[in-house]
């Protein structure tokens, strides 16, 4: 995997088999209760990490600080939500290629990106940092019980993954 983050969409029946384990997966599909699944991919320790981006809201320019998110620009292009990231293998993701044919919408995924690896130190490091803190039981009682279990589900990214090569 290179260096620079990519924009990616996960499978939606993975996130339904990893919410059997921990009912704070979040759902991933399009209809009103649910919603697609946009994040950028990257590597804690051995496993590809998947962490979701949140559309940009007015509420996120005024949110402060936490180990669990990252606002990029100030929270006016949208939050990295790393409590619900999940490990993921080749398999269960798509890379987004920017269509510029849909504008507004390509222009969002384009300013994002760009934020990000001109800040990929920096969410890299918080990323990890929630991880380490987590599997540690390091953290505050809001963050810890908002977060995905990061073990639990690299161990379910195994299983399920012997599941489809078999």
């Amino acid at each position: 995997m290179s260096d620079n983050f990519k924009l990616v969409r996960i499978n939606s029946d993975y996130c339904d088999y990893l919410r059997k384990y921990d009912y704070r997966v979040p759902f991933n599909n399009k209809d009103k209760k649910t919603r697609p699944f946009v994040g950028i991919l990257f590597k804690i320790n051995d496993f590809d990490y998947f962490a979701p981006l949140s559309s940009p809201k007015v509420k996120h320019r005024n949110m402060r600080s936490s180990l669990d998110y990252i606002k990029l620009d100030n929270g006016n292009l949208e939050i990295v939500n790393f409590n619900n990231m999940l490990p993921v293998t080749k398999n269960v993701y798509k890379i987004i290629l920017i269509n510029y044919n849909e504008h507004n919408y390509s222009v969002l995924l384009q300013k994002q990106l760009d934020w990000l690896n001109e800040n990929k130190n920096e969410v890299r490091n918080k990323a990890t940092k929630l991880y380490k803190y987590y599997n540690n039981n390091h953290l505050n009682g809001n963050i810890m019980g908002r977060c995905c279990d990061f073990k639990l589900l690299e161990e379910k990214c195994v299983e399920y993954n012997k599941v489809l090569s078999s």
